[in-house]
């Protein structure tokens, strides 16, 4: 069973990650905290009472490939057209499009709620999010009219395809080729590999985003174009024309989200697949990370979202399985196993673990719309740098919480959590798959040490250290015994963190990439625990005026946290400083011979 955590989301939207930002701006000064309310509690009830109970019927059913069809799970079709006659879909798209034009810090909270419901079924409209975004900023004005509302609305839905066989994140091997037609249109001929939501039967046109090559185009990334490629040609009047040269080839049978069909796409089989141009010849790979920057936050949040769904399916077998007795506890026979200290540790690492991923795929997103709000200039540059900063770290660190968390889950359950049946496993299994796509984990840290850390010549990271260092100040400086070490170990943390940055803009001054891609991993994590325990402690200063349970409650996870898992930072930095030699001295061909 899970239920929405609408008051934490909306005290972490207010309170914590600046909200109130943007409703003070021009752009959505009628975003009063009625309508924020509003948004979040139907998106909640929505999610646990429309999305929840379909998430296991999915995971059995699965998403079979019959005679050139995919079938969704049962009850798929329903939920979606549920969903998008609820305008979920075009939630912060344009309303020029039919959108509702709402920030993306909304569109976050309710994408982690739709995620803990089920994260197979999210996954499906995230995509075609993605491919608004791209239309919006890159598509022609035709390509708009003829694609755009019936994107926005929900009626098409959207498929991002990058991926193919010889091909996983290095686009330079990419291979699918475009022709022109002379008359504006392409011949589209390859094929693509995990392709989320490539065939289904939500809809009646996909509308994918394929990048491929022209005949004269250069070498590596330089010479990648994206193509609009529907699955049905549209007519000049709107309705649907011939089927397109495109097919689903196969279903993978996936570790988990098992209710997402992933797809192999093959286009051109006879004449070619019919495409238009999206942006400019040559230019696709700026068109696509439009899609992937915002779709690597929205993977963020599904690690989060299957976190808090764990962590309530955890508690609540905690609360009614018993066994042994608890010290201290004076109750009649054996103690419910949640008040078994070590169990405690678990559920508070699960419970701190998943609010430091809200916290951050929040800030994030908040980041975002405020450099869309901005209208001054040097404001928006920060903005944008920040968004760009955030990114990696919430797409890797809430992923990587995800997994921590969701396995965490199953060990609370006990022999019961590796059985099917109670569903724990199948949160891990969901789970793991979210470090990997969007960018791995360790291509998010790649991007935030050699392209994130040098921005404004070095100067955002050292801005962004010195924002943390100031909250660590104003815990101290608050004198509240309840915070225990919170603000020592914020300290410690954050020198940690500043010695390990110091290293690496070192290492690449002295063009030493190598080393500094030896500690990138551990470098993005030490600096999304430091980010992660300062906005904790954040929540439990500005939770003065909540009621004395939920102040203790969030001071208690910011304490905990802080006095447990922060402790890493200093073995991270370590890493960071010590390993780079061992690591390239390592020769696996040597050892495989």
């Amino acid at each position: 069973m899970y239920r929405a955590p609408v008051d934490e989301i909306a005290f972490t939207l207010k309170q914590v990650c600046g909200l109130g930002d943007l409703q003070t701006s021009a752009r959505h000064a009628e975003l009063g905290d009625d309508l924020v309310d509003a948004i979040l509690n139907e998106a909640g009830r929505f999610a646990a009472e429309e999305i929840a109970p379909l998430n296991s019927v999915a995971d059995s059913h699965g998403t079979p490939l019959e005679n050139g069809k995919v079938a969704t799970p049962p009850g798929w079709r329903e939920l979606y057209h549920a969903w998008i006659e609820g305008g979920w879909n075009g939630l912060s798209a344009n309303p020029e499009s039919g959108g509702q034009g709402l920030p993306q810090m909304l569109s976050a909270a309710a994408l982690e709620m739709w995620n803990s419901g089920s994260m197979a079924f999210a996954i499906g409209p995230t995509l075609t999010i993605g491919a608004i975004e791209a239309m919006e900023k890159h598509a022609s004005e035709e390509l708009k009219a003829r694609y755009l509302e019936k994107l926005v609305s929900g009626e098409w839905m959207g498929t991002m395809n990058l991926t193919e066989p010889q091909a996983g994140s290095d686009l330079n091997a990419l291979r699918a080729k475009a022709e022109r037609n002379g008359d504006g249109t392409y011949r589209i001929y390859g094929q693509k590999i995990f392709i989320t939501y490539g065939d289904h039967d939500l809809t009646d046109n996909i509308v994918h985003m394929v990048l491929a090559r022209l005949p004269d185009a250069p070498p590596g990334t330089k010479g990648i174009s994206l193509f609009l490629v529907p699955k049905f040609l549209v007519n000049e009047d709107g309705s649907l024309g011939a089927r397109n040269d495109v097919r689903v080839a196969g279903v993978e049978h996936k570790m988990g989200i098992h209710g997402s069909p992933t797809c192999t796409m093959v286009y051109g089989d006879e004449e070619g697949a019919v495409g238009w141009l999206v942006g400019e010849e040559n230019r696709g790979l700026a068109c696509m990370f439009t899609m992937m920057n915002n779709a690597r936050l929205a993977v963020g949040i599904q690690g989060l979202g299957v976190a808090e769904r764990s962590y309530q399916h955890a508690l609540n077998y905690a609360l009614e399985r018993k066994q042994g007795r608890a010290p201290g506890d004076t109750s009649e026979g054996m103690s419910p196993i949640a008040r078994h200290p070590d169990i405690k540790r678990m559920l508070l690492g699960m419970k701190s673990r998943t609010q430091v991923a809200r916290a951050i795929c929040y800030a994030c997103a908040h980041a975002i719309d405020m450099a869309d709000v901005s209208d001054e200039a040097d404001a928006k540059k920060f903005w944008s740098e920040r968004a760009s900063f955030l990114t990696p770290i919430a797409k890797a660190l809430s992923t990587d919480f995800g997994v921590e968390v969701a396995s965490l889950g199953v060990q609370i359950h006990g022999g019961m959590g590796y059985i099917e049946e109670t569903g724990a496993a199948q949160h891990l299994r969901d789970a793991r798959i979210a470090p990997i796509y969007e960018g791995t984990n360790g291509i998010q840290s790649i991007d935030l040490v050699l392209r994130k850390l040098p921005l404004s010549g070095g100067e955002h990271v050292k801005g962004f250290i010195a924002e943390l260092a100031a909250i660590a100040e104003e815990v101290a400086a608050s004198n509240r015994l309840e915070f225990g070490a919170t603000a020592e170990c914020l300290r410690a943390a954050i020198r940690d963190l500043e010695e390990a940055t110091d290293y690496m803009q070192k290492a690449q001054a002295e063009g030493r990439v190598a080393d500094a891609l030896s500690g990138a991993t551990p470098y993005l994590r030490l600096a999304g625990l430091a980010l992660g325990g300062a906005l904790l402690a954040k929540g439990g200063l500005r939770s003065v005026s909540d009621t004395p349970g939920r102040l203790a409650e969030r001071t208690l996870l910011a304490r905990s946290f802080c006095e447990t898992t922060l402790g890493e930072t200093a073995g991270l930095k370590s890493d960071i400083l010590l390993s780079a030699d061992a690591i390239q001295a390592f020769d696996a061909e040597a050892l495989a011979s």
